[in-house]
């Protein structure tokens, strides 16, 4: 492997096996094994069908990952990004000796640190001191040097009060920014970085992605950062690989990676969703029959036409004070607005199906692509339901001529302007 590579990945794939808790049966352990001692290909490497969730199921063995291949250079920071399901976090695993490839290599220089879900590595039992000194001890660091970045950490993460509080009792989000600060400040060489982040709030998201640059640029190691936010990987990143179905099939410039995607992979533009029976989503306290956005005068969506959505569900918890919030989106992640009202001004909601209608204006939305997030709550306190992309669409620009530039900017209002010669 070259000096300046991190990372090096040839050949990889993960095969899974479908409704197996364990590893497989002994009959097609000794198959292996007998394949193995002559010189053959594994049986049943040959089966497996490739990783598509909309598939329906043709064989036992599912390939989570098909024939990964890619370098990271030495203070590199990868994006890697893909639907959900297309294989990003067990790459994650495989690079990080969770867990181990069913064929190809992975070669790696000098020590890696995960964080790939909340909690990750810390023991719920013991303090985050000596969470703090756990990690750094699996890490092969000397007491000297945990202690030297000790109070760094702990700054970092912002739970000074809590220092000898055992984690269990720490918030989702104060174990993710404890998590980060000790896999940050420990120096590994290496820092893997899952979709965790998102726990976090707004300004520890900011600090985080600051640090990732810092010890990037400054200390020379290498990030590998999984995320769904377009925009942060925008901003942290360089250079991108996009998974689909398991397999790379796309590399290159992150905001080439980033555009490919948007352009083919993301769900096509759906102006209408309709569900029926269990196939509706929702839980015991709802079910979402349909949504849509339609533009208000007819035609076409554009930024000139304003759009009227319109979503149905059907409720099944009475006396309660129904609330539910819409939250758009761009394509980037980046949020244009969290709004909500109150569907019974009272807590005397009834079983049955209920209509909202929100009206977005014209001439306040730029063109492009955008997301639906619906959220559902009880007495402006408690979490009913919710459903994160539910409905994509895209507003086109504007046929009329005075007004159709594509103009930068998330909204493009139509303003009232009073000008004078003094």
């Amino acid at each position: 492997m070259k000096k300046n590579i991190a990372i090096k990945v040839e050949n990889l794939s993960k095969q899974y096996r479908l409704g197996e808790i364990g590893t497989g049966t002994l009959s097609h352990d000794l198959n292996r094994f007998f394949a193995k001692i002559r010189g053959k290909e594994d049986p049943y490497s040959i089966i497996g069908q490739t990783n598509d969730r909309t598939a329906t199921a043709k064989s036992d063995y599912v390939w989570a990952l098909k024939d990964i291949n890619f370098e990271v250079q030495q203070g590199e920071v990868l994006g890697i990004i893909g639907k959900n399901g297309a294989g990003k976090s067990t790459l994650l695993k495989l690079i990080s000796q969770i867990t181990s490839p069913t064929t190809g290599s992975i070669k790696a220089k000098g020590r890696i640190a995960s964080l790939l879900e909340v909690g990750t590595g810390m023991h719920p039992e013991m303090t985050a001191r000596e969470n703090i000194f756990l990690n750094g001890a699996i890490l092969g660091m000397t007491k000297k040097e945990i202690k030297a970045k000790f109070d760094e950490i702990i700054d970092f993460a912002g739970c000074q009060l809590y220092i000898d509080t055992p984690l269990k009792r720490f918030s989702s989000g104060m174990r993710v920014r404890l998590g980060f600060a000790v896999a940050a400040f420990l120096e590994p060489e290496i820092l893997i970085v899952d979709e965790v982040l998102a726990v976090g709030d707004a300004e520890f998201q900011k600090k985080a992605i600051g640090k990732m640059k810092d010890i990037s640029t400054g200390g020379g190691r290498t990030v590998l950062f999984v995320s769904h936010n377009m925009a942060s990987v925008k901003s942290l990143c360089s250079r991108a690989i996009l998974l689909e179905n398991g397999t790379v099939t796309y590399e290159g410039k992150v905001i080439d990676v980033i555009k490919y995607y948007q352009d083919n992979l993301v769900e096509d533009n759906m102006s209408f969703k309709e569900w029926s029976g269990d196939n509706r989503p929702g839980n015991e306290f709802l079910k979402i029959n349909n949504i849509r956005v339609e533009p208000i005068n007819g035609g076409g969506i554009d930024v000139e036409s304003g759009i009227n959505l319109t979503y149905e569900f059907e409720h099944f918890k009475e006396n309660t004070l129904l609330s539910s919030t819409v939250e758009l989106s761009t394509i980037e992640e980046v949020v244009v607005f969290h709004a909500g009202c109150q569907i019974t001004p009272n807590k005397d909601s009834k079983y049955g199906t209920y209509q909202v209608k929100p009206e977005i204006p014209a001439n306040l939305l730029n063109c492009g692509k955008y997301k639906l997030r619906l959220i559902f709550g009880e007495n402006s306190k408690y979490l009913l339901y919710q459903i994160t992309d539910i409905l994509f669409f895209e507003i086109e620009n504007s046929t009329n001529k005075l007004n159709s530039l594509k103009l930068p900017g998330i909204i493009k209002p139509k303003l009232n302007f009073s000008t004078q010669l003094l």
